[in-house]
């Protein structure tokens, strides 16, 4: 497990230090200098420039139930932009015509090689890692047409970290606990188990009509509990101020707050 990467000018910035004399620092505490408190760390995404930033929808059975919703059969996808990458502890930024806004705990997968074609048996050779995120969601705007891509790729709307933990910390991707917490309620609570698409479908899937590439982000789906599959009376959406915590079992938990 790795933290996100930490740049030698994010450390000045947050200390207030010259560069020369935090080199100097380093040189005289040797080791010691490595060592940073986590809650000194300033996060970025852990992964910051994919090419490609794919989404599977309705690929949890609950969750296609409770938005009574045809089950697929076939994965659903759409896609984010780099733009819409944001970090651990960040804030995000709503628009002034924000509607609806909803949360999503996802599992995402970090591809390592290309694949292109690849067989669901060879498929999660493919994977460098895994990291929690959270497909935050505009319904208003998710809805307006058939297309889902305005609802979903706000600015700061594809939240992952603090981790990218590599594929041989993670046995099986499709046996993980997830969770998402609203201001400390527990509003999802479930297991990868209940995907319609397993992580290994998913990619060979993808695989078959475009490249992945070394880098490549896969938002493998939400389990039930979102806001968006509550009756009309309790959807109380999220808000300027909301802390939202996402967590998939073994890739620790990601934290932000809107604003």
């Amino acid at each position: 497990m790795r933290p996100a990467r930490l740049e030698k000018h994010e450390v000045g910035l947050r200390h207030r230090v010259p560069l020369a004399q935090l080199i100097a620092q380093a040189q005289a505490e040797k080791t010691a200098f490595l060592f940073i408190p986590e809650d000194k760390i300033v996060y970025g995404p852990c992964v910051t420039q994919p090419e490609k930033i794919l989404c599977v929808g309705l690929n949890y059975l609950k969750h296609a139930l409770e938005t009574k919703l045809p089950i697929p059969t076939t994965p659903v996808l759409f896609s984010k932009f780099n733009s819409s990458l944001s970090a651990h502890k960040e804030r995000i930024k709503l628009s002034p015509l924000a509607e609806k806004i909803d949360y999503e705990v996802e599992l995402v997968i970090v591809i390592g090689k290309t694949a292109n074609n690849v067989s669901e048996s060879e498929a999660l050779s493919y994977v460098f890692g895994y990291a929690t995120g959270n497909d935050l969601s505009d319904r208003g705007l998710q809805f307006k047409s058939s297309q889902w891509l305005l609802g979903k790729t706000c600015d700061g709307f594809a939240p992952i970290g603090p981790y990218l933990v590599t594929a041989d910390e993670v046995p099986d991707p499709d046996k993980l606990h997830l969770e998402c917490r609203v201001n400390g309620e527990t509003r999802q609570s479930s297991n990868t188990q209940d995907m319609i698409f397993s992580c290994p479908a998913i990619i060979s899937y993808i695989s078959k009509y475009m490249t992945l590439k070394p880098g490549d982000l896969i938002f493998t789906g939400t389990p039930e509990g979102v806001i968006v599959g509550y009756p009309q009376e309790k959807q109380f959406w999220l808000k300027a101020g909301d802390e939202i915590v996402t967590s998939v079992e073994g890739l620790g938990e990601l934290r932000v707050v809107l604003a």
